[in-house]
């Protein structure tokens, strides 16, 4: 059956030539619903009318603890069926034609290569004689891995990926050389996969072994001190063709000896009786112990198990067993290990383990739980540097190894670390802070004297001292206090019209906290303002702040969402109509639920690679695992709460809603592109209003991880014009474009 939409922004015959074959909808009545005035968007060239593809559809209709839950577009979950192959390039190519469109695009395109264009580090990592660390030089498809004798030493390239595909598509997403520094292990991801292959590359003539991997997921590579192997971990191979679909399920640890076939890897541990339990492999420093982070789905407890490597017949022995509270290894001196655990302190704590009295009775309290919560915890030159979280700003803080403290490090403001990695005989370490309007710089800190200084700063086209960020508190619908970020021009006061781009996450227990992106601060130049929330779900505040909205309380991180958004609102910072949310993955999610909740209340919303089918989100990829958030549809009473706010399943025929950008990639093996499909498709036949509801699908790439960065310059591109169109943005406060420049080698920029 053919319905009807009202809109008239659309295409000519150049963008039907484009869909040739695919069906299309004509614009038809609104039905009632709430509405908000609309920004008036720069004008578009009068040829451009706007129509749908017809999406494939049935009458698919499941019963699910006794309700009946259609599901009209169940066909878009097979990727590779013609129809869904024909539809999607139609719908993408539909929104590219409109994006390549809007007045503003070019410029921003233009705007975002120059604020792109500047150098960034990784930190560096020793090994042995040897300092390896990531470079891009600015524009570079991908990062790439640098060695030097030293940390002030003249590096060289190491393994460069931009080499290694014409698209530069095949992305470096694991780093692990060797103790000695003699050996790197390396994984390369294909198009965005989540999927590694491992290889070896000698570090002095940077010659490649014949090792290749595969299979590897969700795993670094950890290497035993005489170098000869590395432990990883794998799933079993998938069956031809579904390799971006498999059930992640039944992975394994194994133990690769470099310059010999995968097939004789020797399996070091698995559980055919624990289908959803993964490993992450650690070896001590001293070189003696195989420390086994065991995880189980995306449930935050996990477990320890130790393997002496001493013995060759040791077994796996199950230290930490219960599944009770988080465990991270931060170290060891002998048969004694440091953990950072959450256990009885949801905060965050370090203790003492001793292997050979390991009853609860026998553990130390070294460093007890502080008001701030504990992010994570290094062990360097027997000290410890604790990294913590106030409101969601970083601290850090060196203690002795009994716990002393020593010192609070000065840093530059509100903003986000990242590195103080070190052995024990290590001076000094490094770490890399960012904020909303600086670019990461990644700094050395001397443990013995206290001295902090610089060793990598880029050189940006903008002075990040022209934006200012402070930090206000807005009240969610239960009464809890949500601390929001204000990022803006200095001295730019609320005028009750401003531009507003509000973003969330809010899950996971991961913290959302400061941190730079081109895309954000172009809309800042725009005069606009940049809000971001800190939401029940995420760790910011500990244990208790992630439950507080993890599965049957997850409504509480849309009301905390949509709180911010309401305040902003009453503080005149913004109107509705010009009040943009845009979110990824989780945060997908959460714009979607709060687009279906509250229409009325955003101009635009962009939701990029969010969990968008509630219903079904656990039958893909590595989907199960997040049962343990969101709860199981299998559940009645999980159900009951995933059908309330399922973006998916709520949205009302006839609603107004607001212009939408839906965004996804064809190799996404995470959040799996129907769910995109499907919420696009649906939310493109709910449509009341003449707002435009588009689908872009990214190729070649993924859940974001090794993006060459003009696909990311592209997209947000595409982002901002969006946003920048339908909440009626003037564009013209863009500084002027400059010629692009190629910042120096790392050392101009010590």
């Amino acid at each position: 059956m053919t319905r009807r939409f009202p809109r008239r922004i659309g295409f000519g015959a150049s963008a039907l030539a484009l869909l040739a074959g695919a069906c299309t909808r004509e614009p038809r009545a609104t039905q009632g619903a709430a509405t908000a005035a609309a920004a008036a968007p720069a004008a578009l060239p009068a040829d451009f009318t706007l129509r749908y593809p017809e999406a494939p559809r049935a009458d698919q209709v499941d019963v699910l603890h006794g309700v009946p839950i259609p599901d009209p577009w169940r066909s878009l979950e097979d990727l590779d069926a013609p129809a869904t192959r024909a539809w999607v390039e139609a719908e993408d190519a539909l929104a590219r034609d409109y994006l390549a469109r809007l007045p503003a695009r070019e410029a921003l395109r233009q705007r975002l290569v120059a604020l792109w264009n500047f150098e960034r580090f990784g930190v560096p990592v020793r090994r042995g004689d040897r300092v390896f660390f990531t470079h891009n030089t600015g524009l570079e498809e991908q990062a790439r891995l640098l060695v030097a004798g030293s940390p002030d030493a003249e590096p060289r390239v190491l393994l460069d990926p931009n080499l290694l595909s014409p698209d530069a598509t095949l992305a470096l997403t694991g780093v692990a050389p060797s103790e000695d520094g003699r050996l790197l292990a390396y994984a390369l991801s294909a198009s965005g996969s989540d999927w590694k292959e491992w290889r070896i590359r000698e570090v002095e003539t940077g010659r490649d072994l014949e090792d290749r991997v595969r299979w590897s997921k969700f795993s670094d590579a950890a290497w035993t001190h005489d170098g000869a192997g590395f432990f990883y971990a794998r799933y079993d191979e998938p069956a031809p063709g579904v390799e971006g679909e498999a059930r992640n399920q039944h992975q394994k640890l194994y133990y690769h000896r470099a310059g010999t076939p995968q097939e004789r890897d020797s399996l070091v541990y698995a559980r055919p009786d624990q289908p959803e339990w993964g490993f992450g492999p650690e070896v001590s420093e001293d070189g003696r112990w195989l420390v086994i982070r065991v995880w189980r789905g995306a449930r935050p407890e996990n477990g320890i198990f130790v393997k002496d490597l001493a013995r060759a017949d040791a077994p796996v022995v199950e230290l930490l067993a219960d599944f009770d509270a988080r465990w991270s290894f931060v170290g060891s001196r002998g048969s004694l290990f440091y953990f950072h655990t959450d256990l009885r302190a949801p905060r965050g704590r370090v203790l003492a383990i001793e292997l050979g009295r390991p009853e609860r009775s026998a553990w130390t309290d070294l460093i007890p739980q502080k008001p701030d919560v504990l992010q994570s915890v290094s062990f360097i030159q027997q000290r410890f540097v604790a990294q913590y979280l106030r409101d969601g700003w970083a601290r850090a803080s060196v203690y002795l190894e009994n716990g002393e403290f020593v010192r609070t490090l000065e840093l530059p403001g509100l903003g986000s670390l990242a590195g103080f990695a070190g052995r024990r005989d290590d001076r000094e370490t490094f770490f890399h802070w960012t904020g909303f309007a600086t670019p990461g710089t990644v700094y050395r800190h001397d443990l013995e004297t206290g001295e902090t200084r610089v060793w990598r700063a880029p050189r940006v086209d903008f002075d990040p001292a022209a934006f200012e960020t402070q930090q206000v508190f807005a009240t969610s619908r239960d009464g809890t206090r949500i601390p929001l970020f204000l990022v803006h021009r200095a001295g730019l006061a609320p005028d009750g019209g401003r531009p507003v781009l509000l973003t969330g996450y809010g899950g996971f227990g991961v913290p959302l906290t400061p941190h730079f992106s081109a895309r954000n601060l172009a809309w800042l130049e725009l005069g606009g303002v940049v809000a971001q929330p800190i939401l029940r779900g995420g760790g910011e505040y500990g244990r208790a702040w992630h439950q507080a909205g993890r599965g049957a309380s997850k409504q509480n991180v849309f009301d905390d969402f949509l709180a911010a958004a309401q305040w902003l609102v009453a503080n005149g910072w913004t109107r509705p109509e010009r009040l943009a949310i845009a979110g990824t993955s989780n945060g997908g999610l959460l714009v979607a639920a709060a687009l279906v909740q509250r229409p009325e209340l955003f101009g635009a919303v962009h939701a990029n690679v969010g969990v968008l089918d509630m219903l079904r989100f656990h039958r893909f990829t590595i989907g199960w695992a997040w049962a343990e958030e969101y709860g199981s549809p299998e559940d009645p009473a999980s159900f009951a709460v995933l059908r309330a706010y399922s973006p998916l399943h709520n949205l009302r025929e006839g609603t107004r809603y607001p212009a939408t950008l839906v965004t996804t990639a064809d190799h996404d093996d995470r959040v799996f592109p129907a769910h995109s499909f499907k919420f696009a498709a649906a939310l493109q036949e709910a449509q009341g209003g003449s707002a435009p509801v588009l689908l872009r699908v990214e190729s070649k790439a993924g859940h974001g991880r090794g993006t060459p960065t003009s696909k990311e310059i592209e997209a947000a591109a595409d982002s901002l014009a969006f946003l920048v169109q339908n909440l009626g943005v003037d564009a013209s406060a863009l500084p002027a474009p400059r010629e692009a420049r190629r910042e120096g080698s790392p050392e101009t920029a010590r």
